[in-house]
């Protein structure tokens, strides 16, 4: 069952913020000495700017092998949202937290804001939030100011909110399965550092959830099984897009009944249940077999498939997903003996890059 979210009715209040560096290379940690309180006026931009990545993510909770009273970061979240008193000091432990997990050469130093909210929407209850953000870089800014009657050009460092690599936010809502938790994490390093080493969450394994883990599975089979280096990408892109009919034509998932109708063959079917077998692993606990299926997810999934043919010469050729390349294609592939080398024609009736 989905979890019903609304954020557009949330406020940002209040923040505790911290310089997170690298122990390794002896960088060091820098954290608030006291609650920064956000002026009215600034509550709806900052606001905007907290919540604008948390949209269409996939819920998580808290986990742990004994009991939640042993989770640090259950333990901070539930203490912050008992008191608003306790923000700045439980701020501070999830700062030294993120420190003392950041020794791997790979992570990068970074800015911090621990930010409390009043307000969210969720399944017609006003809930708390609690958003953690960190930001790994900085970007210059220009600023234009009257100064003396006349204007002034400076440049500052600061963050940018398109840019922000990683951020959870923790909702008071399910407090005693381990609270409801969005995450992400777009800096490219390992996810597990910031999904498991420093939170400690694990996806729900809702409808949306399930259903994202076994499209993404049965796409990457696909992918896998291409026949020769010569299969052109697009055919491939089809092939992909055919097994995604799968979830699109069902209301519910049923692992042997996907086996029979798009694996078939046991190769198939061992290939699937290796990246089956990693993805539990990811998620320290097993992938339900049936489920009710997402058709909103696997709209989703069905956009992400678009086939990229790089090629030697420095031509890079994109095919959307929509392309058919069965009957009447519009891509031929070949090779010019004159020139040894392979060739791709393509037809075409318009240049729509061409229209103003």
């Amino acid at each position: 069952m989905s979890v019903k979210l609304r954020l557009n009715t949330a406020t940002a209040t209040r923040v505790v913020l911290a310089k997170i560096g690298n122990p390794q290379r002896e960088e060091p940690l820098v954290t608030s000495k006291e609650v920064f309180e956000i002026a009215e006026a600034d509550q709806p931009t900052l606001t905007a700017i907290f919540l604008k990545p948390f949209k269409n993510l996939i819920a998580h909770r808290f986990t742990h092998h004994s009991s939640l009273d042993q989770h640090e970061m259950n333990t901070c979240v539930k203490a912050i949202f008992a008191s608003e008193d306790g923000l700045l000091e439980r701020g501070v432990e999830i700062a030294k937290r993120l420190y003392s997990k950041s020794n791997h050469p790979n992570i990068k130093a970074g800015d911090l804001c621990i930010a409390h909210l009043k307000e969210v929407h969720i399944e017609g209850e006003l809930v708390q939030g609690l958003c953690i953000l960190k930001s790994e870089s900085v970007v210059p800014f220009l600023s234009i100011s009257t100064r003396d009657g006349d204007l002034h050009l400076s440049t500052e460092q600061g963050i940018n909110p398109d840019k922000i690599d990683k951020g959870c936010l923790i909702l008071d809502y399910w407090p005693t399965k381990g609270y409801y938790v969005l995450t992400f994490d777009r800096s490219g390093s390992d996810s597990r550092f910031w999904v498991r080493d420093f939170l400690g969450v694990t996806a729900v394994p809702d409808a949306a959830f399930l259903t994202n883990a076994y499209a993404k599975m049965a796409v990457s089979c696909v992918e896998e099984e291409q026949p020769s280096e010569d299969t052109p990408p697009w055919e491939t892109c089809n092939a992909a897009r055919d097994t995604l009919e799968y979830f699109e034509e069902r209301e519910n998932f049923d692992l042997k009944d996907f086996e029979n109708e798009v694996l078939k063959t046991p190769e198939a079917v061992a290939k699937f249940n290796e990246h089956r077998t990693r993805m539990e692993e990811e998620q320290g606990q097993p992938l339900e077999t049936s489920f009710e299926i997402s058709k909103k997810d696997v709209t989703k999934a069905k956009k992400r498939i678009n086939a990229v043919l790089k090629l030697d010469t420095g031509v890079e050729i994109h095919v959307k997903s929509t392309l058919s390349t069965e009957h009447d294609p519009v891509l031929e592939r070949g090779f010019d003996d004159h020139k040894g080398m392979k060739y791709i024609k393509v037809f075409f009736n318009k240049d729509l890059s061409a229209q103003g």
